[in-house]
């Protein structure tokens, strides 16, 4: 008789469910020189058959790396709930957001508790999601256009019309970001994520642009 041993608890505990067959892959990187400094994200986010189906590289504005690494995974989020993909792998070279995302770190930074929020939020929305983590050298063309948008400060490298200001540098002063929407349906729909709490007010100037 043969007994089949389970693994150890510790290896099942962040064991990835059984991987679909019909899933987006997104790669995402963030960049900030200085840290905090001028700062860009970029996301790459591939069909199942490999074929690129989105990307973007875009200037943030002064904040620090794991920000920018935030404001890309959120990115590729929000283009999955607006293209109705409900299956993605994430790969990203940053050991913080990964495990963060994943519950292995405390999220402990002020500033990045109301993008995990968010992130963990979108992720859970979803039928099938995983992230993991890779070497540096596996994420070249994430971190190119990243690097690309970020030495051109302002501009968006894949053309996307996305614009938006750094969060405030202090947590309680009153935080200014402009982003670009769309109106439709009776509704605003934000071209970029937002770096603010869940339930805080805000308040809204319009400005049409031709």
């Amino acid at each position: 008789m043969t007994v089949r041993r389970r693994p150890p608890l510790h290896s099942r505990l962040f064991a990835e469910p059984d991987k679909p067959t019909d899933v987006f892959t997104a790669e995402v990187d963030g960049a900030s020189r200085g840290n905090p400094g001028p700062a860009s994200y970029a996301v790459i986010i591939h069909r199942p058959d490999g074929s690129v189906v989105y990307q973007l590289g875009k200037y943030l504005g002064r904040a620090t790396n794991n920000v920018a690494e935030y404001f890309a995974l959120i990115t590729a989020l929000d283009y999955c709930a607006t293209s109705n993909i409900s299956r993605l792998r994430v790969r990203s070279d940053s050991e913080l957001l990964v495990r963060q995302m994943q519950g292995r770190y405390k999220v402990k930074s002020e500033s990045l508790k109301p993008l995990h929020e968010r992130a963990i939020r979108q992720s859970k929305g979803l039928a099938y999601f995983a992230i993991e983590h890779i070497p540096r050298e596996l994420n070249s063309e994430a971190d190119a256009l990243a690097n690309v948008a970020l030495d051109r400060t302002g501009e968006v490298s894949s053309g996307a019309r996305v614009v938006t200001s750094a969060p405030a540098s202090s947590p309680s002063a009153p935080m200014r970001q402009i982003v670009r929407a769309r109106y439709k349906n009776g509704a605003l729909h934000l071209e970029s994520p937002l770096a603010i709490a869940e339930g805080s007010e805000v308040e809204i100037e319009i400005r049409t642009r031709k």
